[in-house]
């Protein structure tokens, strides 16, 4: 399975936001999250960090 969990940095901890996803489309600021099983879930912040072996996107809050 290659689907990432994302997370979002609120106070210099991690909250997790969706499990499972498989799609992360960027625009203007937000971010749309589709997970396996089409739960749709739009953020506004931006990738920090993604990683492909732990299978982790970071998301950094925008103001």
């Amino acid at each position: 399975m290659c689907e990432s969990s994302v997370y979002i940095i609120e106070k210099d901890r991690e909250r997790l936001v969706l499990e499972n996803v498989e799609l992360v489309e960027a625009h203007d600021g937000q971010l749309t999250l589709v997970d396996l099983f089409g739960e749709k879930k739009e953020i506004k912040g931006r990738v920090k960090s993604l990683s492909l072996v732990d299978h982790k996107i970071l998301v950094e809050p925008l103001a």
